[in-house]
């Protein structure tokens, strides 16, 4: 099967973890969103099941925060930076198709409270240096 070149979204209003693909939306009063790019999903393939780990979970920076399974593979999903889960999607447990179609926004995954958001959001980096990381993985990628 021929590659084909991720195209895509990466949106400005975000922080990513490029080492494992994922997104942090920061919500009023301290909280944040979390969940995979979408570039991330596409170097995985389609994502056909989604497995938050349980409310309340301590989950530290790298670390397993949930699994997707995609075709035939089962993945882990790296926390891009330790937190407590809050809540993860149910509707996305549910109904994972909506991670491939709306990953920055139904398809977010966990919301949670940062444990060491002062020390670990240095880590993070803004959309244009993600950009840059996709492109260099990816130099045919079209970024929309």
């Amino acid at each position: 099967m021929a590659y084909l070149p991720f195209t895509g979204t990466i949106p400005d209003n975000l922080l990513y973890d490029p080492e494992h693909d994922m997104w942090v939306r920061e919500l009023p009063g301290g909280e944040l969103l979390v969940g995979a790019t979408a570039f991330g999903i596409h170097l995985a393939g389609e994502i056909i099941a989604f497995t938050s780990k349980p409310n309340g979970a301590e989950v530290a920076r790298g670390r397993g925060m949930g699994t997707v399974e995609c075709r035939k593979t089962l993945l882990a999903l790296h926390a891009p930076l330790s937190f407590v889960l809050l809540e993860g999607n149910e509707a996305a447990e549910e109904r994972p198709g909506r991670i491939n179609r709306d990953p920055y926004g139904d398809g977010w995954m966990a919301r949670v409270r940062p444990t060491d958001w002062a020390g670990e959001r240095g880590l993070l980096v803004d959309a244009a240096a993600y950009r840059a990381q996709v492109l260099k993985l990816d130099p045919e990628a079209r970024l929309d």
